[in-house]
């Protein structure tokens, strides 16, 4: 095992990285991160794009420990800054398409009491969807916003096809109890 320099290999920095040395990971995140933010920057604005590539850094660091990646890590990284950009996309275009849904011809619906309540809707949706555990709420995203299979989920993840399926229906699960009071306006607006 190699000691700890600025001028080690990403696969030096990674070994260390696992071990909990903080300035491996601090000479990793200052080695990448730039990369990173303009990656995301391809699809998302630059203050989005930054704040992924940070998320996604900080998730390495506290995931440390994980099994040695499929592919390079670097370039799981990369497909996880993607996927993030892909899910604010997604995101956005929803909060998007229940606003459209308003605006279409309806003006006067600014002065009915419903308006307020798709919008809180749209607030609750997001919350509901952040207040998952992280594992759950990526691959529900991934299946729903991105549109990948159970089987294109588990190989990016690493993981079986059952354990999404398990985490898929777990979030679900959640999301019923989170929104019960919402299910009806949901199926209406959908």
């Amino acid at each position: 095992m190699a000691a700890y320099t600025s001028r080690n290999t990403d696969e030096e920095l990674y070994q260390l990285i696992q071990k909990g040395v903080e300035k491996a990971f601090d000479t990793f995140f200052l080695r990448h991160y730039p990369a990173l933010c303009s990656y995301a920057n391809q699809f998302v604005e630059r203050e989005d794009a930054e704040e992924i590539a940070q998320e996604i850094m900080i998730w390495f660091w506290e995931n440390r420990t994980m099994p040695v990646w499929e592919t390079s890590l670097i370039s799981y990284l990369f497909k996880a800054v993607k996927n993030r950009c892909i899910t604010l996309i997604n995101r956005n275009d929803l909060k998007q398409r229940i606003l459209q849904t308003l605006y279409e011809g309806d003006d006067h619906l600014f002065d009915d009491p419903d308006f307020y309540v798709v919008e809180e809707l749209s607030q609750k949706i997001q919350s509901a969807l952040e207040a998952l555990p992280s594992n759950y709420r990526e691959v529900f995203e991934m299946n729903r916003f991105q549109k990948l299979t159970y089987k294109e989920i588990a190989s990016q993840l690493n993981v079986s096809s059952k354990t999404v399926d398990y985490r898929i229906q777990q979030a679900l699960k959640q999301l019923r109890i989170d929104l019960k009071d919402y299910l009806p306006l949901i199926l209406f607006l959908y």
